[in-house]
């Protein structure tokens, strides 16, 4: 399951993504380095990322528009919002856009499946952005991922990236899959657990905190840095950026830019208060009333936002990924 799923996706109306500019863009904004461009860099082409428009993954790009990073870096980037991952990918490998902005797994799907030509070349994630939780009334009986046995779990799809990982887990606890029964639900599986539907699901922000303040048991946070270590060996290259592999000797010195434009974001984003993070700009795709509900509950207060996002460096002279030939 990528974060990026088209279930997830939240797609803005024009007049949204026209709303001024919430105050947290001056936090930001205040902590971004002032840098100046040149007239004929000020000048350029404009550039196109792709992005699902999920919740989380989107933060960093969003930050590094509305606080005027690309400019600050001589970058006119237009964010192309898409319904999920792999419609960014399709857009990048179809020419449509000049960069797109997915989970790792899209990326790896997109070449195993049909070849694409493509290479990742900058970090905004290092975390998986889901986590499996049981529902409330399931609590006291799941303790621990072997629990999950002659347990009903909700998955997005059987073969998916949340589907591995449970099969994943369930190795790794010592116990039988065979002995779990899998519902695929696709990403809407809030009021199935909360209303005990089902017994245990993979779910995203806000999902885990809802479902934690009903009463849930987390099993699992791969949004949290020291589960990931415990169960998945680390962080990994989770959400990031792609070109393609043709044109990426003749974009090097723009793909550094927006590689330091991003690392200006993340940066930013490391010194805001979990307050002040959902107070700025986000594209206009979710309101401000959600952010609010969120920054009033664990799921900021944990701060596993700030860990999910890269820290702020610009790779080494972008080198290449694994990702594609080489």
């Amino acid at each position: 399951m990528s974060c990026c799923d088209e279930t997830t996706a939240r797609v803005p109306d024009t007049d949204m993504s026209r709303r001024a500019l919430f105050k947290g863009t001056a936090v930001i904004a205040s902590v971004i380095p002032a840098a100046r461009p040149t007239r004929s860099e000020a000048q350029g082409k404009q550039i196109k990322l792709a992005y699902c428009s999920q919740l989380l993954c989107g933060v960093p790009y969003e930050v590094a528009r509305s606080a005027g990073a690309f400019k600050s870096h001589g970058l006119d980037v237009q964010l192309v919002y898409t319904r999920g991952g792999n419609s960014a990918m399709q857009a990048l490998v179809g020419g449509a856009v000049d960069y797109a902005a997915t989970a790792l797994d899209v990326a790896i799907q997109a070449y195993a499946n049909v070849g694409a030509d493509i290479r990742r070349f900058a970090v905004t994630g290092r975390l998986p952005l889901f986590a499996v939780v049981t529902a409330p009334k399931t609590a006291d009986q799941i303790r621990s991922i072997k629990d999950l046995e002659g347990k009903t779990v909700a998955v997005a799809a059987l073969g998916t990236a949340d589907h591995a990982l449970t099969l994943y887990l369930l190795k790794q606890a010592g116990a039988d899959a065979k002995m779990v029964k899998f519902a695929t639900m696709g990403n809407n599986l809030l009021e199935a657990l909360r209303q005990g539907q089902i017994d245990a699901g993979l779910v995203q922000e806000p999902a885990l905190t809802l479902v934690q303040r009903s009463g849930g048991r987390v099993l699992m946070n791969g949004m949290d840095l020291e589960d990931a270590k415990n169960h998945l060996g680390g962080a990994f290259e989770f959400m990031g950026v792609a070109v393609r592999t043709k044109e990426f000797e003749q974009r090097r010195p723009e793909m550094i830019a927006l590689a330091k434009a991003l690392a200006d974001a993340l940066k930013a984003l490391h010194a805001m208060s979990g307050a002040e993070i959902p107070e700025g700009r986000h594209g206009g795709f979710v309101t401000f009333d959600i952010m609010q509900n969120l920054s009033q509950g664990a799921f900021w207060e944990r701060e596993c936002f700030r860990q999910s996002v890269s820290s702020h460096q610009t790779p080494r002279s972008l080198r290449r990924s694994q990702i594609g030939p080489a």
